[in-house]
């Protein structure tokens, strides 16, 4: 089968950077299909920890073809200097390594204010955005009005392009914000000063996509955010601006649907959130401290602490239904060592009604109920297991457990930041 898609089934930050790094010495091609640098997926290679934003999780394996495509909201300065940054720590890249969708929509210096500047107009309603300018560019994208990463190459297109965007920013900047405006020509500059280095980069991503699959190539698919961000399918409006799972291959890369082979979800062993929205498992206490704590839970990209909880079965369920998932990643199984007893939330109740199924509407989940069961802990470290014979009864029963409440296979089980602190359990499955 020569397509994988991995997918985050939580709110994001389920380890997908390590596991797409685990993944990637059995693939041809990683491609990463939608989101920006508001993602930050950490590998660990031998005691070398790299957060990567922009770029696939597959660039640290030598001779795989990493692509950017054009459902991905890039921002070109980050592209730059992680590309830098690599460079710096003997990792190649180059563009037979790295290809960038001519398609993929620029995040621009206007973009970025103006999402700095809406949290603020938000006041108490605020969404948590990242500010890094992504939900703006792809409102440019669905009006019609953003620049590709191909204008950037045609210097006289970028420029018809980029100068009407600006004059109608600085004026609604102006009016909203009471902020100066940005320079044209200096901005014109700033982005025309990029053009030379990025070119090398850029093609059409969606052709070498298809072609490759089309040769027999093994393709794996990158998510950045988790499928409970979605646009259209996760808790709106607490969301990214994108279509955030198997839904974003098709339109993000220029992939035939009917071409995605398998789909594997992703998701920790306990659940976590950044920033503001519904979290019904949330621990409040010192259960959501201690997670917090033996987790190191603090955006990689952020650096902000991620609310913690118990796992979710009802959320968890309804990522792994609408992505037709085959197979679930479970991470950060280590994490949970030491606790005597491990909750996951079943059910929710909600105005007297228990319900199993996510709710469609937001506003059901103001006030919900939820039902937990106790599961038995373990106190013994598991970080060196490779099999999972190797882990205590109970960790093993926990798995068994989740396996089949979900309905779905638990093919990896990861438990350990390294990349050798994996499981498969796919043999013979």
């Amino acid at each position: 089968m020569p397509s994988l898609c991995l997918f985050g089934a939580q709110w994001g930050d389920e380890g997908k950077g390590k596991i797409i790094d685990g993944l990637a010495p059995d693939n041809d091609m990683v491609v990463r299909y939608q989101g920006g640098a508001n993602a930050g997926h950490t590998v660990v290679v031998g005691g070398e920890r790299y957060v990567l934003h922009l770029i696939p999780s597959g660039v640290l394996h030598p001779g795989k073809c990493n692509v950017i495509a054009g459902g991905v909201a890039l921002d070109p300065f980050q592209l730059l200097e992680e590309i830098r940054e690599l460079r710096e720590r003997g990792v190649k890249i180059e563009p037979s390594n790295l290809r960038v969708s001519a398609r993929a929509h620029l995040i621009l210096d206007h973009h970025k204010g103006f999402d700095l500047l809406a949290e603020q107009l938000r006041g108490d309603a605020k969404i948590g955005t990242t500010g890094r300018g992504i939900g703006p560019a792809y409102a440019d994208k669905a009006s019609r009005s953003g620049l590709r990463m191909g204008d950037l190459l045609d210097e006289s297109r970028f420029e018809a392009r980029l100068i009407p965007a600006l004059v109608e920013k600085n004026e609604i900047r102006a009016a909203l914000g009471g902020e100066a405006p940005l320079d044209v020509q200096a901005q014109l500059a700033r982005y025309s000063a990029l053009r030379e280095d990025l070119a090398p980069f850029v093609c059409d991503t969606g052709a070498e996509v298809r072609d490759a699959y089309a040769r027999g190539e093994r393709v794996l698919f990158e998510a950045a955010q988790g499928a409970m961000l979605d646009l259209d399918h996760g808790t709106y409006p607490f969301v990214t601006s994108s279509s955030t799972a198997v839904n974003g291959i098709p339109a993000g890369v220029g992939f035939p649907a009917r071409h995605l082979d398998r789909a594997w979800g992703i998701a920790k062993a306990y659940c976590t959130r950044v920033g503001e929205g519904p979290f019904p498992t949330e621990q409040h206490g010192e259960t959501g401290e201690n997670i917090r704590r033996l987790g190191h839970e603090y955006g990689a990209t952020t650096g902000r602490p991620r609310r913690c909880g118990w796992l979710d079965a009802v959320a968890l369920s309804y990522a792994l239904e609408w992505n037709g998932a085959d197979g679930l990643v479970l991470t950060n199984l280590d994490v949970l060592s030491g606790f005597e007893r491990i909750g996951v939330g079943v059910a929710y109740r909600i105005d007297g009604q228990r319900i199993e199924r996510f709710p469609a509407e937001l506003a059901s989940l103001e006030g919900v109920e939820v039902e937990f069961v106790e599961l038995e802990g373990w106190q013994e470290d598991i970080t060196q297991a490779r099999t999972f014979g190797e882990l205590p009864a109970a960790a093993q029963a926990y798995v068994e457990w989740l396996e089949e409440r979900l309905g779905v296979p638990l093919v990896l089980l990861s438990v350990g930041p390294g990349r050798e602190q994996v499981i498969d359990r796919t043999a013979g499955r």
